[in-house]
């Protein structure tokens, strides 16, 4: 076994988990799930079969990841932070043939106690608060507070807030970095990515 399982997880036969990974207390990794290298699954983490975790993703305690959601290279979930894959549940009618797909992009933090209601893109290296309730597409670089989440300032892939207006075009420095971001039509770019695109 090329990752680290503590003796009270389950990884189910068939489960794909890449080198390096840690899976800690009472983690439960399903059959068809895929996960990727260098991942950290906290304690009392879910794993659905139809889940896609890239490299370098960390998933604090109390999460359950459900089936339909992906989550690209170096996603953070905070603690109990919350997916959905209903968008309408109900206990009396079977829905598991309405599964809505919900994607978060490279870098993405999403806080602790957050909730990502179903069929949302969250775009790379935005920043969701804690408690925050996303029901929509999140811009990449974006970052969102409230309930229902609300677009309040653009951050740094390193994870500082950038001087930047919510709209128009302007230009802003990481001060953590020196890496330089540029706000097109609403967008949010790192300088270096407006260059090949």
């Amino acid at each position: 076994m090329s990752y680290t399982q503590h003796p009270s997880a389950i990884v189910d036969d068939g489960a794909k988990v890449g080198e390096g990974s840690r899976i800690w207390h009472f983690v439960h990794v399903c059959a068809g799930a895929r996960i990727g290298k260098g991942v950290s699954l906290g304690q009392n983490v879910f794993v659905g079969n139809k889940v896609v975790i890239g490299d370098r993703c960390k998933i604090q305690n109390n999460v359950s990841v459900y089936d339909e959601v992906t989550l690209e290279e170096g996603v953070f979930c905070g603690p109990s932070m919350v997916f959905t894959n209903v968008y309408n549940p109900r206990a009396l009618i079977e829905r598991k043939s309405e599964y809505r797909k919900t994607l978060v992009r490279k870098g993405a933090t999403l806080g602790a106690n957050c909730t990502i209601v179903c069929s949302v893109t969250i775009g790379e290296f935005a920043l969701v608060g804690a408690g925050a309730v996303v029901t929509k597409d999140v811009p990449g670089y974006a970052l969102m507070v409230g309930v229902p989440a609300r677009h309040i300032g653009w951050v740094s892939q390193y994870g500082e807030q950038l001087d930047l207006p919510l709209t128009g075009d302007a230009q802003a420095t990481c001060s953590h970095t020196s890496q330089r971001y540029i706000l097109t039509n609403g967008q949010c770019q790192l300088a270096d990515e407006t260059n090949n695109t």
